[in-house]
């Protein structure tokens, strides 16, 4: 079982949904960063269960524990151990249907892969363990301050309803995520979001939806030009998330409807500086970062866990129905936004590591 990401600055972590953990270790952070033990408290409680009305009401406080790799404040270049407890586990609402495998979940994959499975709340394979990235996303944001480098994402849409993008002040996301439940920078569209969510939630159903992120100060270079291209190593990033079943960078799927004179994004001198006309690119050409903003959107499918009956099979591979109980997202794009942040901040410094061994 890989549990492992990153070449140079590497998460591996540990743990499941209803045991006593979960937690990991960051190798590769350099030593020196003087550590900012609240930002990544304030990251956690970003993704955390229980925020709001239209989350799961799991109660985890996701309070951190760092345990190595840190002296007074200051990273030591060891590796970093983190842990953070499991207080809210409700094992039982899973005990009628541990012999089923639920529809779109990977308890019939798990079982059958391993010969064996947690079904406590998915055990490895839940989203809970998604809680360790944002530690590791957390610190990689630290890291990539020095440089000026800013990772920002927010919900584009929920189901059918997407934001209007002449709304959105790109200069103060931040501030008008965390302003709502959803985490949607347009006021408007995100009370319809909350509305349609709520609906949901109250009718046992759930919604997918797509998150856009944007990494700004970025320097000419990095990535790798055949297999670690840095749009790669970001679609792999991404992908590895729980329900995420889609990734476009710059221009996407739309730039296969465009002609090269439109799409071509034209490079101008100013003040000695190289930029681009437009950024159908998305900050990225040839695996590499041309220094323009990086943009991208990534899709979530529909919470697999709806409270209706439905048809599976057992493990016995007989046919029968199955309804399931307890505590879940009726939609997880409101939490997932920092999770797909983390995931981009461990993409970026560890291309940012990488890239110090290219020249002399």
């Amino acid at each position: 079982m890989s549990n492992t990401f990153g070449k140079i600055f590497k998460l591996t972590s540990f743990g499941e949904s209803h045991g006593s953990k979960i937690g990991g270790i960051i190798d590769g952070c350099p030593s020196g960063l003087k550590l900012d033990i609240q930002y990544i408290q304030s990251e956690l409680d970003r993704r955390k269960p229980g925020q709001s009305k239209i989350t799961t009401q799991r109660n985890e406080s996701d309070s951190v524990e760092i345990i190595s790799g840190v002296f007074e404040g200051i990273t030591t270049g060891a590796p970093i151990g983190f842990t953070i407890s499991n207080n809210n586990s409700q094992s039982k609402d899973y005990d009628n249907i541990k012999n089923i495998f639920r529809p779109s979940h990977a308890d019939y994959t798990y079982q059958e892969k391993y010969g064996l499975r947690d079904h406590r709340g998915g055990g490895r394979s839940s989203a809970r363990e998604t809680a360790c990235r944002v530690v590791g996303g957390a610190i990689a944001k630290q890291v990539l301050k020095i440089s000026n480098i800013e990772i920002s994402a927010f919900v584009w849409s929920v189901g059918k309803l997407s934001v209007n993008e002449k709304n959105i002040d790109y200069s103060n996301l931040l501030s008008l995520n965390e302003a709502n439940a959803v985490r949607c920078p347009d006021p408007k569209i995100a009370s319809k979001m909350i509305d349609y969510i709520s609906e949901l939630k109250r009718n046992g159903d759930s919604v997918g939806g797509q998150i856009k992120c944007i990494v700004k100060g970025m320097s000419v270079g990095l990535g790798e030009p055949v297999f670690d291209k840095l749009q790669a190593d970001l679609a792999k990033a991404m992908l590895s998330i729980n329900a995420v079943k889609g990734f476009e960078y710059g221009s996407g799927f739309d730039g296969s409807k465009m002609l090269g004179s439109e799409h071509n994004d034209e490079f101008i001198l100013s003040n000695n500086e190289v930029s681009t006309v437009s950024n159908y690119s998305g900050g990225i050409q040839g695996g590499l970062s041309n220094g323009e903003d990086i943009y991208f959107k990534v899709a979530f499918k529909p919470t697999a866990t709806i409270l209706t009956k439905q048809k599976s099979i057992d493990k016995d591979k007989r046919n029968v129905e199955i309804q399931v109980s307890g505590r879940h997202d009726p939609c997880v794009v409101p939490r997932a936004v920092p999770i797909v942040e983390s995931m981009a901040a461990m993409v970026i410094v560890d291309h940012l590591l990488r890239n110090r061994t290219t020249q002399l």
